[in-house]
Order: C-alpha cells, then sequence, then structure tokens
C-alpha cells in the first residue's frame, strides 16, 4: 500500500485496522473501511469539502446514468493509454462513481488485476464511497498534499478536481498517464442563462501541467433532458449553481423541466521520462 504518514511522510504500515508510521503517528480505518489522512491541523475549516446534501444529490444524479457516457469515455481511453496500469487514483473521487466504473472496467480488461485509491477532501463522500466499494482503497486526505509515496501511481484520473503541478510529478511514476477533465465552452450554459445576464463560455485552452506531455484531447458533447423534479432537484443541488438561485427560479425550472448541454473537455497527460531512462 503506498501510504505515507501526512504528518512526517514516513510510510505507513497497516496493523488491526490501523495505519502508522515509525514515528507511531496513528490512523485508524473507520468501520466503512476508509481512513482518514487529513490531521486536524491542516483542516481550513470544521468539514471541508462537499457538504452531506451536496454528495447526496451527486450521487443520486449520477446513479441515473446522465453522466455515464463521461464515464465510459474516460474508462476507454484509460485502456487506450494505460491498459496495464496496477496502482490507479482517482484525485477528487466524490462518493466513488467513476473509481468503481473505472476499476471494474480495467478489471475486465486484462488477466492481471489493479488497485484503485479514491482520494478526497470531503468526509461525507469518503464515507459513502467506502460503503459502498469495499473492494477499493478511499481516503480522506487533500489533493494539494497527498498522501502517497513518490513515483507509485501508474494512472490518474482527475474529474473536476484541482491539484497542484508538483503533487501530481511527485505520486505519479515517469510515463505514467494522467486523464483529466474541465467544463467544455458550452457546458451548461442553457442554465447559466437563466442565472446571469450574460453568461460567459467556460475557456477553450488547452491544460498543460508542468513535468507532463500534453498527449492528446477529447470532446464529449450531447443534450441533457430532465422532466422529473427529483433528477433536476439533484442536479441542482450538486453544482454551485444551486447558490444562484433562488428559491422561485428552482420551482419554475422543475415545473418547466430543464435542458442544457452536457459539454465535457478530456485531455490525457503523460508524466515526463527521467533524464536517465
Amino acid at each position: 500500500m503506498p501510504y505515507i504518514c501526512p504528518i512526517c511522510s514516513a510510510a505507513l504500515t497497516l496493523s488491526d485496522k490501523s495505519w502508522a508510521c515509525p514515528k507511531r503517528h496513528q490512523f485508524d480505518c473507520a468501520k466503512e473501511g476508509y481512513v482518514n489522512l487529513l490531521p486536524v491541523q491542516k483542516k481550513k475549516t470544521k468539514d471541508p469539502g462537499d457538504n452531506k446534501e451536496m454528495m447526496i444529490a451527486r450521487r443520486e444524479f449520477l446513479n441515473k446514468g446522465f453522466y455515464q457516457p463521461l464515464s465510459d469515455k474516460v474508462n476507454q481511453l484509460a485502456i487506450d493509454y494505460a491498459c496495464h496500469a496496477e496502482t490507479i487514483l482517482d484525485i477528487g473521487c466524490g462518493e466513488g462513481y467513476y473509481s468503481h466504473r473505472l476499476f471494474e472496467t480495467l478489471q475486465h480488461s486484462r488477466p492481471k488485476s489493479c488497485e484503485l485509491y479514491g482520494l478526497d477532501i470531503s468526509k461525507s463522500a469518503i464515507r459513502s464511497a467506502a460503503k459502498r466499494y469495499p473492494e477499493l482503497h478511499f481516503c480522506v486526505a487533500s489533493v494539494f498534499e497527498m498522501p502517497f509515496a513518490d513515483d507509485c501511481i501508474d494512472l490518474a484520473i482527475r474529474i473536476y478536481a484541482p491539484s497542484k503541478a508538483e503533487e501530481l510529478q511527485r505520486v505519479m511514476k515517469h510515463g505514467s498517464i494522467l486523464i483529466t477533465v474541465s467544463p467544455g465552452p458550452m457546458h451548461h450554459f442553457a442554465l447559466k442563462q437563466k442565472i446571469y445576464s450574460n453568461p460567459r463560455l467556460h475557456p477553450q485552452e488547452s491544460l498543460y501541467i508542468e513535468g507532463f506531455n500534453y498527449l492528446a484531447h477529447e470532446s464529449l458533447t450531447y443534450p441533457l433532458t430532465l422532466t422529473q423534479a427529483d433528477d433536476i432537484e439533484h442536479f441542482l443541488n450538486m453544482t454551485p449553481y444551486a447558490w444562484k438561485l433562488s428559491d422561485m427560479q428552482k420551482r419554475q425550472i422543475i415545473e418547466q423541466g430543464l435542458e442544457c448541454e452536457i459539454d465535457f473537455k478530456i485531455e490525457i497527460h503523460q508524466r515526463e521520462q527521467s533524464s536517465g531512462d
């Protein structure tokens, strides 16, 4: 297991449902199976990350398959670019929807097994993920100080999550693959028109990450039509747009139904080879 201590960076060892380093910093596994590797002194708020309501809304929305085309596309790109990856990381994994589907795809596409780790700062999201997908490894941690050893990741996905180039360089092996997903120009534009008087398109510029070669990019667009009140409510509550809409606007959208464009920008990066390779 590639976990390192978030306090002193020494390797962690699992013993009787507790992770510990040689300096005796100890982190107990929760009953759901995940480990909290976000020390209290490194929290900026009492309960960082998405709250329970936002997590539940996203989980219910994703479970309906509305974003399955994105999951399928990311999984296919993982097979195309990193089919032999053994240690996989989902950065900002949330409740584990994309993590689990990627793991299942890779497990069924080759004879050799893999290990998948999911990381998120939201304790509510990680608790839900670990309870639902016990075959995966989940931890509460910051994406800016990831509790993983140097050069240990073969493949990482980062869907709508922030990250720090230095940390990506540190944890990913030379030659490994990183797949990032961000909003394309028209993503949710029809909804933005209901909120803003002058809505802006998302930027189209390619994402270049220091220490990585930019291999390719893909666009995934399709119309999203929501007619059920629960689906619309979950969709609104899982996005930052929920804070921009008045209760009256939400009711109007739920009554009228919602149609908007889905536009994802998917980019593939490869960790540069070391100078000695």
